[in-house]
């Protein structure tokens, strides 16, 4: 397994050298939370007229009370509720389509950038050298999300279903402990192998994602890879793993005391109205902030697929077939 301190250091390198796509990452995610939020706010007027109350009040209520009131009332109108989810299906399938077109150039233009780094995570650090892993032209960006948009959009939609199935079976089972009167540590332990098959969920769907672009093969083949690359680094992919995962909750846990903190704010007077601004760069700075780990990870993981495909000494064919996957024939 490669060093980790190397490994991360390279991620974050790359990812910095082609800052722009943070950017453009960072805009991507925005524009698909605005949009979820279009069909969202429309069900609060629906509901408010299905209810006769005012919008205003039921923006007013705590998100428990005003989720459980939205739910309610549209599963008393069916037709209301018809509409409502056909909003929301019709934004969340084009959001979902231009996310991963987006990504899809996003993850070529690391790869390049890897590409022809070199050791740049070896001092000492030079501004050339770094300037050498940015690979990011408008043009080159745009390309690779045309090129790699359908293999794209089959991993996008494949992960897609896994979640509803995975949704599908949580909550089935959830509302099937609590028709039995189980206590909620059955929950709990229910949603915390939830959360935990949707990570491993995400990271194997980032892998796939980091294959096609490097390897420039098909869904099915970069699956079979992926299980072989993790097979053989799953110490280093773990490491990595551990430590954005670590990243991540640092990262939330500063959000949450800033966002604490300027709520204070709104307290003092003449300074309130500083409040709205600062929380809107803040949320900026967050989207920023996540992406670019994000980003990161990315690179540290490519590092090591790059690393062991180096190391293999058999063809590629032979090394990711299915006859060695399956391992060594006892005899």
């Amino acid at each position: 397994m490669p060093a980790l301190k190397p490994t991360l250091k390279r991620g974050a390198l790359i990812a910095a050298a082609n800052w722009p796509i943070t950017l453009i990452q960072s805009v991507a995610d925005a524009l698909f939370k605005m949009l979820i939020a279009v069909p969202v706010i429309g069900g609060v007027f629906l509901v408010g007229l299905v209810l006769g109350a005012e919008p205003a009040g039921l923006m007013a209520l705590e998100w428990r009370e005003l989720l459980t009131t939205i739910v309610g009332a549209l599963l008393s109108q069916p037709l209301v509720l018809a509409a409502f989810l056909a909003a929301l299906g019709i934004v969340v399938l084009g959001g979902s389509v231009f996310v991963f077109l987006v990504k899809a150039g996003t993850v070529a233009t690391l790869v390049d950038g890897d590409l022809h780094a070199g050791p740049i995570e070896q001092p000492p650090l030079q501004f050339a050298a770094v300037a050498r892993a940015g690979r990011f032209t408008a043009e080159g960006f745009i390309a690779s999300c045309s090129r790699l948009f359908p293999r794209f959009a089959r991993l996008g939609f494949g992960l897609m279903t896994l979640y509803a199935l995975s949704g599908a079976a949580y909550l089935s089972i959830v509302i099937a402990s609590r028709a039995t009167g189980e206590g909620w540590g059955l929950t709990a332990l229910v949603t915390t192998m939830f959360v935990g098959w949707v990570t491993l969920l995400n990271l194997g769907y980032l892998l796939l994602q980091i294959i096609v672009a490097a390897d420039d093969c098909s869904v099915a083949t970069a699956m079979r890879r992926a299980v072989a690359f993790v097979r053989a680094e799953a110490s280093g992919v773990a490491a990595v793993f551990g430590v954005v995962l670590a990243l991540v909750v640092c990262a939330t846990g500063a959000s949450l005391l800033a966002t604490g903190a300027l709520g204070l704010i709104g307290f003092v007077p003449l300074l309130g109205i500083a409040v709205v601004p600062l929380q809107l760069a803040a949320w900026l700075l967050r989207g920023v902030v996540f992406q670019y780990i994000g980003l990161t990870a990315i690179g540290a993981y490519l590092r090591l697929y790059r690393g062991y495909a180096a190391r293999t000494v058999r063809g590629v064919d032979e090394v990711w077939s299915p006859a060695a996957l399956a391992g060594p024939k006892s005899t």
